[in-house]
């Protein structure tokens, strides 16, 4: 919840405790000597698409692969339950994000007008899935 906090304005952080307990699958943590670093949060939202909720990594372990490894393990469930799309949002004002994304095989799709309660613009990306390998990571997920 403390990483959710710093990263992002939009959600109440204890939304992340309802999602944990109705939908534990759809919820992983990046760990490093025992300490929570990143974070994400997705789920099946229709039949044959799952929606990424968040993703945050900390402060200070950004830039190290931990988001690609959390975004591998989330879509690595996707396609485990055959769907065959994620998606997710992010704001007009982040390229970072929307670069980062991209980089993972998102694609921007549309944009919705006043998305966000501050009334910036979303950008909505979805990423077609394909059967998923294993992945390996230097960090516990």
């Amino acid at each position: 919840m403390e990483i959710e906090s710093d990263a992002f304005s939009e959600h109440n952080p204890f939304l992340y405790m309802n999602f944990y307990e109705m939908n534990n699958e759809g919820f992983f943590v990046a760990e490093q000597n025992g300490y929570i670093v990143g974070f994400v949060v997705g789920y099946q939202s229709s039949l044959s698409e799952g929606r990424i909720f968040s993703l945050a990594v900390r402060d200070g372990f950004r830039s190290m692969g931990i988001g690609a490894k959390l975004m591998d393990s989330i879509v690595s469930v996707f396609a485990t339950n055959f769907l065959q799309y994620a998606s997710l949002e992010t704001r007009l004002s982040n390229e970072r994000a929307q670069e980062f994304y991209e980089r993972m095989g998102f694609i921007p799709c549309w944009r919705e007008h006043g998305y966000y309660s501050d009334g910036e613009d979303g950008v909505i990306m979805k990423k077609r899935l394909t059967p998923f390998t294993a992945i390996s990571a230097d960090y516990t997920i």
